[in-house]
């Protein structure tokens, strides 16, 4: 996968029931080609999912090496920590619903936001802002959802 030429699936898409998971594969893919451009893996989000799945990012990217995406979304169920469809649920909404937890991560965050579309200061979401960034349609928010200073 070249991230150069092409943007990697949206954090929401799901695979084995997790969402990033594609994302963060598309990413390790193009890792191992030298085609990542900007993309860094592992990035917090990535860091995230991994200590969720109770995996190290070397092992991820050699699991990706040998598989195809099936292969290594049962490969993260196998090897991963083992949690019910409710955790895993409960976990993706978190991922989802992240916020910047700082004045100075707010601070960055708008200045990505109002460079994609100034307009959408209802966006408050890592994973709306990357949706946004990447061209994807993005839901409009009610502005009292969110907790930015």
């Amino acid at each position: 996968m070249d991230l150069r030429a092409q943007y990697p699936r949206s954090v929401r898409e799901t695979l084995n029931g997790y969402v990033h998971l594609g994302r963060m594969i598309d990413k390790c893919r193009a890792v191992l080609a030298q085609t990542q451009g900007e993309y860094i893996f592992p990035c917090p989000m990535d860091s995230q999912l991994l200590e969720f799945a109770g995996l190290t990012a070397e092992r991820f990217l050699e699991a990706v090496r040998k598989g195809s995406d099936a292969e290594v979304a049962n490969w993260v169920r196998e090897q991963g920590a083992s949690h019910s469809q409710e955790e895993i649920g409960e976990w993706n909404r978190r991922l989802l619903t992240r916020e910047p937890d700082t004045e100075e991560k707010w601070e960055y965050f708008k200045q990505i936001r109002d460079a994609s579309d100034a307009s959408r200061t209802d966006i408050s979401s890592w994973a709306d802002l990357l949706d946004l960034e990447e061209g994807r349609e993005v839901p409009r928010r009610s502005a009292q959802a969110s907790v930015q200073p």
